[in-house]
């Protein structure tokens, strides 16, 4: 079931040391469906991806965080990476980036470790999600309901735990991001 997502403006925000595929692949199905992707990073000309424990590829940011408005965007993707994740919730203007896609009533999607965003940000209260499983105290701790489900559907937040979810978490990306 193909999805249109022509006009519609996809923020991915990572930093250095975020997982590849769980960005890659998404990017690529969103771009299928016909959406603009950017990337957003604190970073500064290039971010680097990682396979796991390895270095992967780097990738020209498109935009640099401090100039980036979620005004700006329909929809918004974190994905994972522990370094990516942990690296991110430093950033105040990062954790506000987050936080205003929620207040705007703005699908999310957050896979494997990027939660921790979604725990920093403050938006997880009350609702029901996944991650990697080790972030299952953190979402707990801030509120949420965490299970163990390839993909979760929560209002306008998708989630999902690992690179082997990833063909379910697109087409869950595709059909909240058309809407």
């Amino acid at each position: 079931m193909s999805k249109d997502l022509h006009g519609k403006r996809i923020a991915f925000l990572v930093a250095d040391g975020f997982e590849q595929v769980e960005m890659t692949q998404p990017r690529s199905a969103l771009e299928k469906a016909g959406a603009k992707t950017e990337l957003i990073s604190p970073a500064k000309g290039e971010v680097q991806g990682m396979k796991h424990n390895d270095k992967g590829d780097k990738f020209k940011v498109d935009i640099a965080l401090d100039a980036a408005e979620p005004v700006d965007f329909d929809a918004l993707v974190l994905p994972g990476g522990v370094v990516n994740a942990d690296d991110l919730r430093t950033y105040p203007k990062a954790i506000s980036f987050v936080r205003a896609f929620f207040d705007q009533g703005k699908p999310v999607a957050a896979i494997c470790h990027a939660p921790w965003m979604l725990v920093e940000a403050r938006v997880v209260s009350g609702r029901t999600l996944t991650s990697w499983p080790s972030l299952q105290t953190d979402i707990r701790n801030a509120g949420g309901k965490w299970i163990d489900q390839d993909v979760v559907q929560d209002g306008q937040l998708t989630t999902s735990r690992m690179p082997d979810d990833i063909p379910m978490f697109n087409r869950k990306v595709l059909d909240a991001f058309a809407s």
